[in-house]
């Protein structure tokens, strides 16, 4: 992932704008069939943790090559830290295409 790319999503003011983002920024290399985000603190750090599923496995093998994601437990996985504290969303926000 380019530094203009990471920031733009650390930029992202709430989990929702993050999706958003995200999803706009894996949709280059095929279908986002699933988009999790997981708000988290460590180290005094708001993270989100978000998870992503494409159409197929050649897509993510694109995903992957291309902003260089990588696989946690066969799970394709971005870890951002967020500027701002998450506070007005909910404990987790998941979206699956339909």
């Amino acid at each position: 992932m380019s530094p203009l790319e990471l920031d733009q999503l650390q930029q992202c003011p709430d989990i929702a704008t993050l999706q958003n983002v995200l999803r706009t920024m894996c949709g280059r290399f095929g279908s986002v069939t699933q988009l999790n985000i997981l708000p988290a603190a460590h180290a005094g750090k708001h993270q989100a943790l978000c998870f992503v599923r494409m159409a197929s496995e050649e897509e993510e093998q694109k995903l992957m090559s291309g902003l260089g994601i990588g696989r946690f437990v066969g799970e394709l996985v971005v870890v951002v830290d967020l500027q701002t504290e998450q506070t007005s969303q909910p404990a987790a926000l998941s979206s699956s295409a339909a």
